[in-house]
């Protein structure tokens, strides 16, 4: 059974502290139910014309409808979830390489489910991840071949086409748009923290260094417009009378109530 989940947020598998695991254990969650149960289609008509056992069906909805939660579970209860998901990772890769074993490597349900696993592999973690689902593809490959033996179905038919369909457009547009939500995130996050590293955390104003851009650019202003308009600029320096003062007599957080009054004047 393929599972082909997707870290939208958090795009790498890097390490990270218990909620942040969590928070990539929420997402994988979501989009290990929808891939699974999609998965589950395609993997259904590449095992129904080799007429399995009633274990293997058994087993096949199990892992199907069954597993995303366990596997959930399992990630929340672990004393480190992020760790917890990526074992619940690769187990998932190994059961997609058992049940391409299984269908004895029918073309099209193979290739389906082979190529989006390693798809999301490689966003999730980068070629390191991707080797390591690789690997455990490849166990679960053994481990299929040991108990169903060695075959290859050549062709593939017309049910186990659209099947596939399914797998195919469905899962890379939930995931476009998983990815499109996550991009807008990361955009706000990096607007929230140019501004954060341009102003000054007590008055709001603009800070040393954004004040030294700032006036950079005046300059090279004032430089073009006096060679053309004959126009020049000025700078205003001003000071808080007695400021020592009222820090001395009323202290400091008197002081910061003096600064973000003066600020908001400013703006």
């Amino acid at each position: 059974m393929a599972c082909v989940p997707f870290n939208g947020g958090d795009l790498a598998l890097t390490p990270h502290n218990g909620g942040k695991g969590l928070s990539l254990a929420r997402r994988l969650y979501k989009t290990r139910i929808l891939g699974l149960a999609l998965g589950f289609l395609c993997v259904s008509a590449g095992m129904y014309p080799l007429h399995p056992s009633p274990w293997v069906w058994a087993f096949m909805s199990f892992n199907a409808f069954i597993w995303p939660h366990l596997a959930y579970q399992w990630a929340r209860c672990s004393p480190v979830p992020f760790r917890g998901e990526h074992r619940n990772l690769l187990v998932d890769a190994f059961l997609g390489g058992f049940w391409v074993a299984a269908m004895h490597f029918n073309p099209l349900p193979t290739t389906t489910t082979l190529s989006l696993m390693a798809m999301n592999n490689i966003a999730l973690g980068g070629v390191p991840f991707f080797l390591a689902g690789c690997l455990a593809q490849a166990l679960g490959i053994a481990v299929g071949l040991l108990l169903f033996g060695i075959g290859f179905e050549a062709q593939s038919s017309a049910l186990q086409l659209y099947a596939c369909l399914p797998m195919l457009t469905l899962y890379p547009l939930a995931l476009g748009f998983i990815c499109y939500q996550q991009a807008n995130v990361l955009s706000r996050h990096k607007r929230e923290l140019l501004a954060l590293s341009r102003t000054d955390s007590l008055s709001g104003l603009l800070n040393h260094g954004a004040w030294k851009d700032q006036l950079e650019i005046e300059f090279q202003r004032c430089r073009r417009q006096a060679s053309t308009q004959n126009q020049g600029g000025a700078i205003a320096l001003i000071d808080i009378d007695h400021f020592k003062a009222i820090n001395d007599t009323y202290g400091h957080v008197a002081g910061d109530i003096v600064l973000r009054q003066l600020s908001k004047l400013l703006k």
